[in-house]
Formats: structure tokens, C-alpha cells, sequence
């Protein structure tokens, strides 16, 4: 499974998903256990729209961590099969590994 984060450079989670200039994307191994790392600009001068919705699904993310995040971005990404997770906060390591251990919960 691939799970996406907007980050800020200090790979905490960007407080605002549609100017985010970063992400982190984490794939997991059968024991969803974090086991790659990459991070990545390459979303850097979409704004967010179906489009930028289309090159996170080309990617294979299923999951996507975020802070704040407009009702119509959940909405797109579901759109293309990605589950969103809202209001995160912290470093984007712990809080995969919180969502692994299924102790992250999405906060309308």
C-alpha cells in the first residue's frame, strides 16, 4: 500500500494540503510495516484539481494523510480511489506508523 502526506520541508505534515509544496509517500510491506520512503515535488504548480487527483492515483496511493482539506478535494481524491484521512498533525513518520497501528483516526 502507498500512503501520501503533504509535508512541510521539516517533514511535518503541511497544515494546508492545496499550497502544500511537498510529499512524502510512504509504501508498506504485508506487515504494514513503513518499509520506503521517497519524497517528492512533483505536485508543485498543480492546484488542486482532478488532475493533480490523477498523477496521486497513477502513483498507487490508496491513503492520503492531511491536515486541513476542502470538502471537494475528499471528494476528487475519493474519486480516485484515495481514502483521506483529515486534521493530522505531527512528523509524517509517526503519524503512518499511528494509521498502521490503526490508531489514527480521521477528524472530520
Amino acid at each position: 500500500m502507498k500512503i501520501a502526506l503533504p509535508v512541510r520541508e521539516d517533514y511535518q505534515i503541511d497544515k494546508n494540503f492545496e499550497d502544500c509544496e511537498l510529499y512524502q509517500i510512504f509504501t508498506t510491506n504485508d506487515k504494514n510495516e513503513p518499509l520506503f520512503v521517497e519524497t517528492t515535488d512533483t505536485y508543485i504548480g498543480f492546484d488542486f484539481n482532478t488532475k493533480m487527483a490523477e498523477e496521486l492515483e497513477k502513483e498507487g496511493i490508496k491513503i492520503l494523510l492531511a491536515g486541513n482539506i476542502s470538502t471537494s478535494a475528499i471528494n476528487i481524491l475519493a474519486a480516485h480511489g484515495i481514502k483521506v484521512i483529515r486534521n493530522c498533525e505531527g512528523y509524517a513518520i509517526e503519524l503512518v506508523k499511528l494509521f498502521l497501528a490503526d490508531k489514527l483516526k480521521d477528524g472530520e
